[in-house]
């Protein structure tokens, strides 16, 4: 308990420390210390709203998918989309996603639209603009495929009082315990930075013996040691896409 308790403040304290603020007119900029595919730091605004405070992305998240050729024009892409959201408590107001918080619940609040702007971001991610499968379906087709008992989306809470959302999540059986699964689109080391805490958070109030896996997509690319290290250093299980055929039978049983 007294090592995550340390992990858990130490991730804190980072956060802390590397978040910064500017005020625009009667928006506060807050630019955390999360990086999005350009390696940009993830930038979210807030102002007070109704006795409360209102926190938007401005409209990046999806505006930038756009402009690198990620359209939404799919019923399966607009539905992964607004399930991505809702996972988080995020609303989707004509491109711009928000949240609406009270002084008690900022920080809650805050970290749901920062996990809700990664998420869309890595759901969406593309090997190339003309690629027209997205990872994620790949990753749902292959457990079906392999008929997997699977809960998808699933929120659960951390030690820290933050909500994580787990992609997968496969129910204990006679012969495996509780397993959960993160598909990582864009694997590098602030991806992997994120599963680890919500892993540490997480992991204590989870079964027994739970297991996260984090389903890695290597095509078209090389997977950079310092993530499946730093997974692996946090108890968390590496499955390379290209290798996905060695753990059939862990997650199917």
């Amino acid at each position: 308990m007294s090592e995550i308790a340390e992990l858990v403040g130490r991730y804190q304290s980072w956060l802390r420390d590397r978040t910064t603020l500017r005020q625009i007119r009667e928006w506060i900029e807050i630019t955390t210390p999360f990086l999005d595919r350009h390696n940009d730091c993830i930038q979210l605004y807030a102002k007070k709203d109704d006795g409360g405070y209102l926190l938007t992305d401005d409209g990046y998240t999806l505006n930038d998918l756009e402009m690198s050729g990620c359209t939404l024009d799919s019923p399966k892409r607009r539905e992964l989309l607004q399930t991505t959201l809702n996972g988080f408590g995020v609303k989707l107001d004509g491109g711009i996603l928000k949240v609406q918080a009270t002084s008690d619940s900022f920080s809650l609040r805050k970290h749901n639209l920062v996990q809700a702007m990664l998420a869309v971001n890595d759901l969406f991610y593309l090997a190339s603009p003309t690629v027209k499968s997205l990872f994620m379906e790949d990753v749902t087709q292959w457990l079906d495929l392999i008929d997997v008992r699977y809960i998808p989306r699933v929120k659960l809470p951390g030690a820290s009082g933050f909500d994580h959302i787990f992609d997968f999540a496969i129910p204990k059986s006679r012969h495996h315990p509780e397993r959960l699964i993160r598909a990582m689109t864009n694997p590098n080391k602030d991806s992997a930075q994120s599963f680890a805490f919500a892993w540490i958070d997480t992991k204590e109030t989870r079964p027994e013996n739970a297991i996260a896996y984090a389903v890695i997509n290597d095509n078209d690319r090389q997977v950079p040691a310092t993530v499946t290290d730093a997974l692996r250093a946090y108890s968390i299980q590496p499955i390379a896409w290209s290798q996905r055929d060695s753990v059939t039978e862990t997650l199917a049983a």
